[in-house]
């Protein structure tokens, strides 16, 4: 069974940071490119980072440039994203996806077919 488990959000006060991780269960990941997205509530789920299968292509979300960094573990079969900074307005449950892709990875939902539960992040004081 295919599946994408994110882990390592929570509670954080601004300009602090996060790691969160994306899991693979059921298939080898370094095939795949992964996505990051996030939503909150009452808002559109909006592409953040996407990272190609070998790791030399990555894209970022002009609001999160700078502050976060995507990377991949293959040997791992995980992908993680360095979340530093954080702001109230990166609040959001923040999900991870997978997409077959033979091309550079762009932020939209379309490219990837596979995703996440989801993890939440809260940055409050």
């Amino acid at each position: 069974q295919v599946q994408l488990v994110e882990s390592g959000g929570g509670l954080v006060q601004p300009g602090g940071s996060l790691r969160l991780s994306c899991a693979a269960s059921g298939f080898t990941l370094h095939y795949y490119a992964i996505g990051w997205f996030r939503q909150a509530p009452g808002k559109e789920r909006e592409g953040v980072s996407c990272i190609s299968s070998s790791g030399g292509s990555t894209n970022y979300a002009d609001s999160v440039k700078g502050r976060f960094t995507i990377s991949r573990d293959n040997a791992k079969n995980t992908v993680y994203l360095q979340m530093n900074s954080l702001k109230p307005e990166d609040t959001a449950a923040y999900y991870c996806a997978a997409g077959l892709l033979f091309r550079s990875c762009v932020l939209s939902t379309a490219d990837f077919g596979s995703w996440g539960q989801g993890t939440q992040v809260t940055v409050s004081s």
